[in-house]
This record gives C-alpha cells, sequence and structure tokens, in this order.
C-alpha cells in the first residue's frame, strides 16, 4: 500500500488541509493517504453508518495505518519449508505493547492485532474536562517499566491533543524506547499543539481536518468515535453529533 509522508505530497487529507503545511505542523506525520483508506473514510464519516458497520471501519482502517506505522518491527530470519524447497524468511519477534486510549481506543485493537504478531495490550483511561478542556487520567494499566519497549498508543480522534499528549508523557516516563501514536482523524491544531510537547513521537492517521470548533470538536470529524462504537452511554444514542472521541 503506499503511503505520504508530509516532505512528499500528502494530499488534502482526504478532505481539507494544504499539503505544503502538513509538514510544518507534524514534522513526524504520516498521513496514509490511499484510495481504499478515503473510501472507508467517507464511510466512518456518514452519520448513516451503523454502529457495527462503524466498528468494522474502525478496524480495517487500523489496520492500514499499523501496516504504515510499523514497519520497523524487529525481526529475525527462520528456516521454514514450502512445498517445493527449505529457505530463510524473516518472522516478526519484537513484542509490541499496544496501549488503546479509553474508551473509543478499544475499537482500534484489532486491526492493529490483525497485522503485528506478538501484541501485548495494556490500557489508559483517558476523559476530558468539558469546562477546561484539560486531559484527566482515571485508568492507569500500564507496566511499571517500559524500557526497550515500542509502544503504539491507539485514540481515534487527535482533536486538541491534551488527552494523547498526557497518555504518551506517561508512556514516556516508564521508559518507552519509542511512542508511536495512531488516530483514524487528526485536527490541524491539535497536531500543531501534541507536536510542540511531544516532538519525538511519530503520528499516524488515515486524516487530517481544517479545525476544531468552540467546544473543541473536530470539524468535520466523524462524530463521538467512542459513543458511534458502543453506544451513548445512559441515553442509547449512536454518537453521531459530538465530534469527540478522546481528545
Amino acid at each position: 500500500m503506499g503511503h505520504d509522508r508530509t516532505s512528499g505530497d500528502v494530499g488534502r487529507s482526504n478532505l481539507g488541509s494544504d499539503p505544503a503545511s502538513l509538514g510544518l505542523v507534524s514534522p513526524n506525520l504520516t498521513v496514509a493517504n490511499h484510495p481504499t483508506i478515503a473510501h472507508r473514510l467517507a464511510e466512518v464519516r456518514d452519520r448513516r453508518t451503523g454502529r457495527d458497520r462503524f466498528r468494522e471501519l474502525v478496524e480495517e482502517i487500523s489496520m492500514f495505518l499499523a501496516y504504515e506505522a510499523l514497519r520497523g518491527l524487529g525481526t529475525a530470519p527462520r528456516s521454514v519449508t514450502t512445498p517445493v524447497a527449505r529457505t530463510r524468511a524473516l518472522v516478526v519477534t519484537e513484542e509490541l505493547l499496544v496501549v488503546p486510549v479509553l474508551r473509543a481506543g478499544l475499537g482500534m485493537v484489532p486491526g492493529i492485532q490483525r497485522v503485528a504478531p506478538n501484541c501485548e495490550v495494556a490500557h489508559l483511561g483517558m476523559k476530558r474536562d468539558e469546562d477546561t478542556l484539560d486531559a484527566v487520567c482515571y485508568l492507569d494499566g500500564l507496566p511499571a517499566d517500559l524500557s526497550q519497549r515500542r509502544v503504539v498508543v491507539c485514540d481515534p480522534m487527535l482533536a486538541t491533543g491534551g488527552s494523547l499528549a498526557q497518555a504518551c508523557g506517561l508512556i514516556q516516563r516508564r521508559g518507552a524506547t519509542q511512542v508511536i501514536a495512531l488516530c483514524l482523524v487528526a485536527s490541524e491544531p491539535g497536531l500543531r499543539n501534541f507536536s510542540g510537547v511531544m516532538p519525538d513521537v511519530a503520528i499516524a492517521c488515515a486524516a487530517v481536518d481544517p479545525a476544531l470548533d468552540s467546544r473543541g470538536y473536530i470539524v468535520p470529524g466523524l462524530g463521538d468515535a467512542g459513543d458511534r462504537q458502543f453506544g451513548a452511554p445512559g441515553t442509547g444514542l449512536s454518537g453521531v453529533h459530538g465530534a469527540r472521541g478522546n481528545q
């Protein structure tokens, strides 16, 4: 699958950002710009897409993002026997730690696991204070020591960047060798904020949207990623009216 980094032709996030500006917004950004991803993005953005199909799309897009972001996984040679002859092949030996930011990030994990063998999963619960827009950690399921570990943090929406930055900072303080953030949709303001405080964290996303509204929601976004996957708690609503996910 082809992909574009910000130093090249990133495209317009499948919607709207100036390609020349994205490298300045975040030099470690990779936008997975491919027709098959664009097709799925169109469907995942559509407010008519039902909950079951939305979860399938989140998983599928996450699989593509993992493929793009994990090219450096550790491998080792192994001898295998084909129906024709014996040969040497490469197998993944690195044990990746996948950290979904609850609850929206949970739907990304199966797609990553389909791409990367030997995954361990640890959960982080982050929520946004709706008055201050600051991120608050309410669940820390990370191992105490992440030395020599590559960690993938998955959160469908990077809006203000606060929750993701706090999650990545916590992981870095535990000693992780590399932190990679996977998002379905990011906002330009959020990318700028995130990269300002987490310059060493690589980001892979499927689209970059141009703006946030006054509530800190991504515009045009795709709605509340958590609610659209799992339902709005206590309401039975599908989440099409919000645009948050984890911000």
